[in-house]
């Protein structure tokens, strides 16, 4: 009996890795090495995943990388009513309001902005993973009462409620977090649901279930593994989201508190009352939240046509 059980699991696990792989044309190479491949031939990709490294390295390197303190007034004396000085010998960027370094506030920014888009993003991940899974692993009555919560929460439209989560749960970095991330839930709720749905259907579940094996088993072993690939892709276009997201709580004033602290969107936000003076201390903040959202924009969809495999061929 257990060599039979032996040969039934391992007939099951080539059907769900069978699942996981590519068709014919790609000499049966698995999905991951496939989709990789054509990553590295297409230049899309590869402008995203440049802009994404630069943008990771400098919020990794800030401390090193910024010719100076990002909260040093050193040019204060030289600022007058009408005037902010521009570019000049040690400011490559010149200075803000209050004769700080720009080009200092920009790269220390990028680490209050990585840190904002990558907490708010996995939270959301994780409990619309939660919600997805209970819902496409059980189905019946607890499918329907998770979906018609995310349908409520899809009513909403996003930035409404993140501007009432933030509210209600004060003027802070955690809340604007939460905020940000209570949006993205229901995205990958919904997304990971369908996914395990298709998955269910398949023949490897299908021939597991008259096997008698148990359901914990099927759905965690092989349903939700080959399931995670449309996550994963929204995954890095939620990372532009939450970027955009934190930017434009920070420029309502419900971001950071300490509006010394650097960060992309509040700076947006505060160069409001000089833009005619000095408009570039908008221009730049607005550039790097930009390009940034680019890099992961051009990344994601990049990698949603490598997986999807309607685009294979």
């Amino acid at each position: 009996m257990t060599a039979v059980g032996d040969v039934r699991r391992r007939r099951i696990d080539e059907l769900a890795a069978r699942a996981g792989q590519v068709p014919e044309g790609e000499g049966g190479v698995s999905l991951t090495r496939s989709a990789f491949r054509r990553l590295r031939r297409n230049p899309v990709a590869i402008i995203g995943a440049v802009i994404v490294v630069v943008f990771l390295v400098v919020a990794a390197l800030a401390p090193w990388l910024a010719p100076r303190d990002p909260l040093a007034q050193s040019l204060l004396s030289e600022i007058r009513p009408g005037f902010i000085p521009g570019s000049q010998e040690g400011y490559p960027l010149g200075v803000d309001n209050l004769g700080r370094d720009l080009l200092s506030r920009l790269i220390w920014g990028s680490r209050q902005s990585l840190l904002i888009g990558v907490v708010s993003t996995v939270l959301g991940v994780a409990v619309g993973m939660v919600l997805g899974v209970l819902a496409g692993a059980f189905g019946g009555w607890v499918d329907t009462v998770v979906m018609r919560f995310v349908d409520i929460m899809l009513s909403i439209p996003g930035l409404l409620m993140a501007i009432s989560i933030s509210v209600l749960l004060g003027q802070n970095q955690y809340a604007l977090m939460i905020a940000i991330a209570v949006t993205q839930v229901p995205i990958f709720a919904r997304l990971l649901r369908g996914s395990m749905l298709v998955q269910r259907g398949s023949d490897y579940a299908v021939a597991a279930q008259a096997l008698g094996v148990k359901r914990g088993r099927i759905v965690f072993g092989h349903v939700l593994p080959n399931s995670l690939s449309p996550v994963i892709v929204q995954g890095t276009l939620s990372l532009a989201t939450a970027i955009i997201e934190a930017a434009a709580l920070s420029f309502l004033g419900l971001g950071d508190p300490d509006l010394a602290r650097p960060e992309w969107g509040a700076m947006l936000a505060n160069a409001q009352s000089f833009l005619s003076i000095r408009p570039e201390l908008a221009i730049y903040p607005a550039l790097c939240i930009i390009v940034v959202a680019l890099g992961f924009t051009l990344l994601g969809e990049s990698l949603r046509e490598a997986l999807d495999p309607k685009f294979r061929r």
